[in-house]
């Protein structure tokens, strides 16, 4: 409750109205959460804690964060709340703010509401001394379901026409409404992981664990199968024979959608660091730029904001299509991965075959990142020489563990192992040379 209390008093001002209300009215927020079990009392404290300050909140209910964020845009909302730990386990949850257009808020505004929050700034009610009322609005569902065919432009009802689907929306917020927007796009669907108990939430099930989808996509002799995390934000796919296509492989496909039908923005796509060397093989051979950030979807975010691009993503399946949202929106990837892949007339094991996924290795090495020396940089030129040209090589301290990680890839997976053993080798004598650094 005091988290809603410090956000409203920020994101409202100290003027008493928010950045679209009208002056002397209430402002506005859109509040939405997962099906965790923890997400109906957390909702319960922020709605309770808006409304004290004088907010007017439309409660969403279950519904992914996408949406919540598309909703607060559509509303007019001043800003949205979403209840969720996303990929997390159920024992997990989070709140997540949108300021007004669903749009993530800037690192200062969040700074100002930890101060808020700390007790260190005296603040006063958003609307003087009048409370906010509470509102049921999930019938607003139906607008962000609206949206996401829409998106598909001329032809929507059959773009997926032909195309026999299992979708696994890991008893997360799309368990209803992911299956709804593919069928009616025309896809023959089979839903799984869309029982959600508070306690099953990405267990063993959605993109965090595509085994349940691949059996069952080979089970029921489907064409592909998608799988959102909790949250659904972010998808993965498989193909028909139950072969996992990554985050990097779909950005592929809708790269060279875009770019054949001249819908590209500025000829380039943002991506992180983690992104595949195959993918950047693809994208040159397309005559495609590649706009690379650190890793953190805020970062591609504010990169393709900045630079002007449209597509932009991360290996996990977190795509960010600005010409259709503010935020990443695995419903709304999967609706455009498979409507480019079915008008193109190609399997999804066809799609996957647009990008040479390189072999990848990741490790971690228990350790500051502080404390790493200059030997590092001698350590990773060693590394890139030995791949000769071929492959990646990435070191970078954890942003939320006392760990070193450590990516490497390369066009032999033996080669990949045996750089990546050898930097960490490196890795561990320059935290041993440099032990107070």
């Amino acid at each position: 409750m005091d988290l809603s209390v410090a956000a409203a008093r920020v994101l409202c001002g100290a003027g008493g109205s928010g950045a679209g209300a009208q002056p002397g009215s209430r402002p506005v927020a859109v509040v939405g959460r997962d099906p965790r079990v923890s997400g109906e009392f957390l909702e319960a404290a922020v709605v309770a804690g808006l409304a004290s300050e004088g907010v007017d909140v439309l409660r969403l209910g279950v519904l992914p964060t996408p949406g919540v964020a598309y909703l607060t845009g559509a509303l007019a909302a001043d800003f949205g709340v979403v209840i969720s730990a996303s990929h997390n386990p159920a024992a997990d949850n989070g709140i997540k703010f949108f300021g007004p257009g669903g749009v993530k808020l800037p690192d200062p505004v969040e700074d100002e509401i930890e101060v808020e929050l700390s007790g260190a700034r005296t603040g006063v009610r958003c609307a003087g001394r009048q409370f906010g009322r509470v509102s049921e609005a999930s019938a607003e569902h139906e607008r962000y379901l609206d949206h996401l065919i829409a998106a598909l432009g001329a032809g929507q009802a059959s773009a997926l026409s032909g195309l026999k689907l299992v979708v696994d929306c890991a008893h997360g917020a799309a368990y209803r409404i992911a299956p709804r927007a593919l069928r009616r796009a025309g896809a023959d669907v089979t839903a799984i992981g869309v029982e959600p108990d508070g306690l099953n939430i990405n267990l063993g099930c959605g993109s965090t664990a595509l085994e349940a989808l691949a059996s069952a996509v080979i089970e029921h002799g489907a064409d592909a199968g998608i799988a959102y995390d909790g949250d659904a934000d972010r998808c993965l796919a498989v193909d028909a024979g139950g072969q996992p296509l990554d985050g990097d492989q779909i950005l592929t496909v809708l790269a060279t959608e875009l770019k054949e039908a001249g819908r590209l923005a500025g000829d380039g796509v943002v991506v992180t660091v983690m992104s595949n060397q195959g993918f950047h093989d693809a994208m040159r051979a397309a005559g495609i730029a590649v706009i690379e950030t650190p890793v953190g979807d805020k970062h591609v975010s504010a990169a393709m904001r900045d630079g002007g691009y449209l597509l932009g993503g991360e290996q996990s399946g977190h795509i960010i299509m600005l010409e259709h949202a503010a935020t990443g929106d695995g419903v709304l990837t999967s609706l455009q991965l498979l409507a480019a892949v079915n008008r193109r007339g190609l399997s999804m094991a066809d799609a996957a075959r647009l990008m040479p996924r390189y072999p990848q290795v990741l490790l971690n090495v228990p350790g500051d990142g502080s404390r790493l020396g200059p030997g590092l940089a001698a350590a990773v030129s060693r590394a890139e020489s030995q791949l000769g040209g071929e492959g990646r090589v990435l070191v970078r301290p954890s942003g939320t563990e006392p760990k070193i990680r450590l990516m490497v890839q390369a066009r032999d997976a033996g080669l990949a192992d045996l750089v990546i053993s050898q930097l960490a080798d490196a890795v561990r004598l320059e935290l041993a040379d440099h032990p107070h650094r």
